[in-house]
């Protein structure tokens, strides 16, 4: 009965699905010094490689977040480059504006103090050139009053009484 039972279970356990326990575990054996050969010369340089590449890409990714961080960084120093080039652009133009203003006015008024004097010397000119022309027509006047009174007279009036006629006439010319 004993030979029957291990015949039994031969053809009822492992053996029922075609396996055989001795090569069973051989090949557990063998799959555990491969294992062990594996791990001792191929896992280690493997998982070797493997975390150097993990790290070149950590690397690589931390170095892109870094160089955006840059960029980000670099873009707003340029904007504010630019914002406060800008700023003195402006200040520069109205500064240039202001002085350009500035200019027109001292222009304008020394433009204007020129005209009056100018003006002023033709005033003067004109008023000295009215009071030779006055004392020329005042001569000619009694010259001409005298003649006409020696002609209305029909006698010569010395010069003195003829000076005073004269002159008591043009005073009442002018008090009128």
């Amino acid at each position: 009965m004993f030979t029957n039972f291990a015949a039994e279970s031969s053809s009822s356990g492992l053996g029922a699905l075609g396996v055989d326990g001795k090569a069973f575990i051989i090949q557990l054996i063998t799959f555990g010094l491969a294992y062990l050969v594996l791990r001792r010369y191929a896992f280690g340089p493997i998982l070797k490689v493997l975390r150097e590449r993990r790290e070149t890409i950590d690397s690589g990714v931390k170095l892109g977040e870094a160089m955006q961080k840059e960029r980000t960084k670099l873009e707003a120093e340029v904007e504010a480059a630019l914002h406060q080039a800008r700023q003195e652009a402006d200040a520069i133009i109205s500064g240039a504006q202001d002085n350009a203003r500035q200019a027109i006015r001292e222009a304008e008024a020394k433009a204007r103090d020129k005209a009056a004097g100018i003006l002023a010397e033709a005033e003067g000119r004109i008023a000295l050139d009215s009071a030779r022309a006055r004392k020329l027509l005042e001569k000619e006047m009694v010259g001409l009053v005298a003649e006409a009174t020696g002609a209305i007279l029909d006698e010569k009036i010395d010069a003195k009484k003829d000076g005073q006629l004269i002159e008591r006439v043009l005073r009442e010319q002018q008090a009128a």
